[in-house]
């Protein structure tokens, strides 16, 4: 893993300010969502609390329609929050105004998404070293760092082919190198693994750890799947627009939640025979 020894980008950088004695990375408190509509307003998030450590792999886990993507969305700066705050290294990241939070989320976060969105006429090596550019980095240095990424995740030698060729598993793994290009102390990833067979999947968890484990990297995936779950250390189970935090397994038995996740399948079972 010495390939991510590379530093932070170095043109226009913005930051946060830090504390060292913060062992939170995040600290979400009163966060509600809505959604105003023509027909009325439709709250999707209730009164979400929680902290995610440094250095710790959590997971946002629940069945579809219950608020995890909305709650990503919130986390990385793009959808603003009814009520709450969100705290990143102690300070609140909607008191900066949406430039800053853009630069802070292409310079501090790394986000794999389930679906990929390439620019097409570019290849891997410059899709990989896009979000470089945009923070300014210059052009050979950025391509540098992106192969050095590439590398990582074992797709050097598809360096110079366009993106929408590769299979659903490859792609997965150059945005897994784009994510981590500009050595980001936060990943996100929602159901990175939701298109994917079993081993393409694993391989994706496999690199997800690594980051967690040898890079000291922060974690945050958004899944449905319940076997990941053992890979946490911190378990945010969402219904409804709710919450329950399941740090290790202290506040939220596991056993209740799986049979709560198991209930809820087999509800959805017999809807899907009835139609």
């Amino acid at each position: 893993m010495d390939s991510m020894d590379v530093k932070s980008p170095p043109g226009g950088e913005v930051s946060l300010p830090k504390s060292s004695s913060l062992n939170n990375l995040i600290t979400v408190k009163g966060l509600n969502k809505q959604f105003d509509t023509k027909s009325g307003s439709v709250k999707v998030l209730y009164d979400i609390n929680f902290d995610i450590p440094n250095n710790s792999f959590a997971i946002i886990f629940g069945p579809s329609g219950s608020g995890k993507t909305t709650l990503l969305n919130i986390l990385s700066g793009l959808e603003p929050p009814t009520q709450g705050t969100i705290k990143i290294e102690g300070q609140d990241f909607y008191t900066v105004d949406s430039d800053q939070r853009a630069l802070f989320r292409a310079q501090s976060m790394g986000i794999v998404h389930q679906v990929n969105y390439w620019v097409k006429s570019l290849s891997v090596l410059e899709n990989v070293a896009m979000p470089l550019y945009l923070t300014g980095v210059e052009k050979n240095i950025a391509l540098k760092m992106a192969m050095q990424n590439l590398d990582l995740v074992g797709m050097a030698d598809f360096a110079h082919t366009r993106p929408l060729v590769l299979s659903g598993g490859q792609q997965q793994r150059v945005s897994m190198a784009r994510a981590l290009v500009a050595n980001p102390q936060l990943i996100m990833a929602d159901e990175p693994t939701g298109n994917l067979d079993s081993k393409n999947g694993k391989m994706i968890m496999d690199l997800l750890i690594k980051c967690q484990k040898e890079l000291n990297r922060t974690i945050i995936l958004v899944t449905h799947n319940i076997e990941y779950l053992p890979l946490s250390d911190i378990r945010l189970y969402m219904v409804d627009g709710k919450l329950t935090q399941s740090d290790k397994g202290q506040h939220a038995p596991m056993n209740e939640i799986i049979s709560s996740l198991t209930s809820e399948l087999a509800e959805l079972t017999k809807l899907e025979q009835r139609q």
